[in-house]
Formats: C-alpha cells, sequence, structure tokens
C-alpha cells in the first residue's frame, strides 16, 4: 500500500486492516474549505519526508459523506490517528507542521527505527558488495547516535565490521555490549569474530610481533609488520602502528613509513571509512 492514498468505501477495509500493523492517518478535508485544503498539504509534506513511518488516508468530505458521517466529523479539516482499526488521537482544525509532528511522535516509532529495520532487511539478503557494506555502515553511525547508542544496533554494526574485514572495530563494538544483550546473535558474532582472528594470525605476523617487541625502535620491523597485517586483512592495526610512527616523525625511513602509509590508504579506496578516518588524521598532521 502506498504512504499516501485517498479514502473510499471501496478501500476502507483494507485501510482499516493495515492499521493493524501500520499507524493511519485521516485526513477529513474538502476543496471548497480552503483551511482544509491547507491542512491536507501539511500532512501531505509530513508524510513524504517521513515516507513509510505512517499512511495518509485522505478523506474527501464532499464525495465520502458515509465515511465523515461513520467518524462522526462535525468540522472541517478534521486529522484522525488510526491505530489497530480505531481513532486513538487527533485534532480539529489547522495546526503547524511542527505541533502535528509532535502529536505523531506520541504514537510512532522513533525515525531511527525505520531506517534500522531496513539496513537489517538488506543484510538478511546477503550479497552486498564492498560499496554497498561501506554506505551501510555509514548509515549505521547515524543510527547508533539517534539510538543513542542502543545495543542492538552496535550488534549489526559489529556484523557490518566483521563482514568488512574491520576486526579490530567490531571487537571493540563488541566488547561494549552488556551482559543484558549478550543473546545469541551476540554469541554468533563473537564465535565469527574468534575464527577470524585466528585466521588472521598468521605465524609471519606472530613472528613479527614478537620482533617488534623485542626492537621497538626498528622501523623496517614495523613496516613490514604493517605489511603483513594488511595482507590478513588487518587493516586498522596496520594503519595505526605506522600513523604512531607518522606522530613522532613524518619522515621516519627517510619517508617509507608515509609512502606505505599512504599505499596502504590508497589500496583501500576513496570511499572506504577506515581509510578516510586515517587520512583525516593525516591531515591533522601535516596542518
Amino acid at each position: 500500500m502506498d504512504y499516501l492514498i485517498n479514502l473510499t468505501k471501496e478501500n476502507i477495509q483494507q485501510v482499516v486492516d493495515t492499521s493493524m500493523e501500520k499507524m493511519v492517518v485521516l485526513a477529513f478535508w474538502a476543496q471548497q474549505q480552503p483551511e482544509s485544503v491547507q491542512m491536507l498539504q501539511t500532512l501531505a509534506q509530513i508524510t513524504q519526508a517521513q515516507a513509510g513511518r505512517f499512511i495518509l488516508a485522505k478523506v474527501d468530505c464532499e464525495t465520502e459523506v458515509e465515511i465523515a458521517n461513520y467518524f462522526q466529523i462535525q468540522n472541517l479539516p478534521t486529522t484522525l490517528v488510526l491505530d489497530k482499526g480505531r481513532p486513538i488521537d487527533g485534532f480539529a482544525g489547522v495546526q503547524t507542521k511542527e505541533q502535528v509532528e509532535a502529536l505523531l511522535d506520541k504514537h510512532l516509532p522513533p525515525m531511527w527505527i525505520q531506517e534500522f529495520a531496513a539496513i537489517k532487511q538488506l543484510l538478511a539478503e546477503g550479497a552486498l558488495t564492498a560499496d554497498e557494506l561501506e554506505q551501510l555502515a555509514a548509515q549505521l553511525k547515524t543510527v547508533y547516535s539517534d539510538s543513542q547508542q542502543a545495543a542492538e544496533v552496535a550488534l549489526v554494526m559489529a556484523d557490518v565490521a566483521l563482514q568488512q574485514g574491520l576486526l579490530a572495530e567490531a571487537k571493540s563494538l563488541l566488547t561494549g555490549i552488556g551482559l543484558a544483550d549478550q543473546d545469541s546473535y551476540y554469541q554468533n558474532l563473537m564465535a565469527k569474530l574468534a575464527l577470524a582472528e585466528d585466521a588472521a594470525d598468521t605465524p609471519e605476523i606472530r613472528q613479527l610481533q614478537q620482533s617488534v617487541e623485542q626492537q621497538p625502535d626498528n622501523l623496517d620491523l614495523v613496516v613490514l609488520l604493517a605489511k603483513a597485517l594488511n595482507a590478513a586483512q588487518r587493516n586498522e592495526e596496520a594503519l595505526e602502528r605506522l600513523f604512531a610512527i607518522l606522530q613522532q616523525d613524518m619522515n621516519a625511513l627517510d619517508g617509507k613509513v608515509k609512502q606505505v602509509f599512504m599505499e596502504l590508504l590508497t589500496a583501500l579506496g576513496q570511499g572506504n571509512t577506515l581509510a578516510n578516518q586515517y587520512r583525516r588524521k593525516l591531515y591533522t598532521l601535516l596542518y
């Protein structure tokens, strides 16, 4: 069903049935009533801006007199909020966009819920490209902020990070999940993280890590370790090690550290969130 419809005797039952799942706003109006036309325009704007959050059903009281009588409409314009087949709120007369939105917010779930549901649906369908995962990761950051860092959003963020090979980011998100939210989805992600970490922890990396611990000032070893981490898709760790050196000396190893750092960023691509994050960090050092 469309988000903006004309309510008639033919489709009223379908609209009432729809209200069992999604909120319906009934707008009673008439062309001969300028105020009702104005109110209808305001409601239509809100409907378009919040597409999918509720359905706006327009009732032309000049042609649908029976429906207007059924809802005992006395004045135009009148707006009713329909939930599970019955009116639960509403108002007569003209109200501002802000007043209408405040009324709807009392009864509708937050805007982020809808966007979050759409993201989960895309993930459930699977077979997402790297660019699509990148876009979802960016959307999730906004949803995470809007949801006041809800655990259910953090779990999906960790899921996307794992699919992107961002193990450090996924681990950080999962570490922040409280005991009450450690459900089967959380356990599944923790298992995936453990497998990914095992697969990425090669003998070469372990040997290089040990060598770097023994010779922390040997920058050639750090560069080799960063390259090995990159090959194992542990890009965040690789970039962080190189950036730590650049913070101390931008020309370390006669510019070799910076060169490898930039090569890693280029390999990740322009749209990559991690690459963009470390590009910004580099710019702060340069400027």
